[in-house]
């Protein structure tokens, strides 16, 4: 397959803080990668650069050979790049259903004064876009509950929403930085699970910063692991979990020494 993403020698400052020093690497269409490393290590500061939020002093970073950097996040989401954040960001107030809306409004293209009155082709594209998102809440296993303020839910099913929500967009590329931050190891596995079964047959691609080295290793067939700003390896999850370098990163360099990544949470 061709490559989808490709990120070349990017630099990323604030301040006197070097947060990428050089980063590289493509992802295929179609794959699920995660994106591992330790706490500071420069992960999220990536999908910021990829994503929109953050504009790097040097490098590039293109999505089907077209430059992301200088784009706003709202034209980047316009290219099919769709992301979720570590914290939850969904409208407490709101319902499932209409926090998946939101998601959705990319599609819509009712003028602002038809949407506003509610008539003729604006209510028949809502239409359209509410079974659309009822079908999103199906895979997600939150369609019982698309009528319940978000903020009454679980972590663990808001946390499925935010995912809902990213999905509506309908992306080719999906960033998801943290998905199963604060979860308990059922809910874990029941989000594994969903994101395997969004990703199967289709032609999506998936970028995933992810801690627990169990969830990790089972998703993925590519890993890529960063380390102080930079890209130390890429590889299988078998590689990555023997790679000295990487074992260094997370134990360092004497408890790392005859260890591999396997167990480590």
């Amino acid at each position: 397959m061709n490559n989808h993403l490709v990120v070349e020698n990017v630099h990323l400052t604030f301040g006197g803080v070097q947060a990428l020093k050089g980063i590289s690497l493509s992802v295929r269409q179609g794959e699920l990668v995660p994106i591992i490393g330790p706490n500071g290590a420069g992960k999220s500061s990536l999908l910021n650069a990829i994503s929109g939020l953050y504009m790097p002093q040097r490098g590039c970073i293109e999505f089907d050979r077209m430059p992301l950097v200088g784009r706003k996040p709202h034209q980047v989401a316009q290219l099919g790049i769709a992301r979720t954040f570590q914290n939850i960001g969904l409208f407490p107030e709101l319902s499932v259903l209409d926090n998946l809306l939101v998601g959705s409004h990319l599609h819509m293209r009712s003028s602002l004064l038809a949407g506003g009155l509610y008539w003729g082709p604006a209510r028949r594209e809502e239409g359209i876009q509410e079974h659309a998102m009822r079908l999103v809440a199906e895979k997600l296993g939150v369609a019982a509950h698309l009528q319940r303020e978000v903020g009454s839910l679980p972590y663990g099913m808001q946390k499925r929403v935010e995912l809902g929500r990213a999905l509506a967009q309908s992306p080719r590329l999906l960033l998801l930085d943290e998905p199963m931050a604060g979860m308990n190891r059922q809910e874990k596995q029941e989000m594994a699970r969903r994101i395997l079964d969004i990703h199967r047959g289709t032609t999506m691609t998936i970028i995933m910063i992810e801690h627990d080295m169990g969830v990790v290793m089972d998703l993925s067939q590519r890993i890529f692991v960063l380390d102080s700003g930079k890209c130390i390896a890429a590889g299988t999850p078998t590689e990555i979990g023997r790679d000295p370098a990487v074992i260094r990163a997370y134990l360092g360099e004497q408890r790392g020494e005859a260890r591999e990544l396997s167990g480590i949470a």
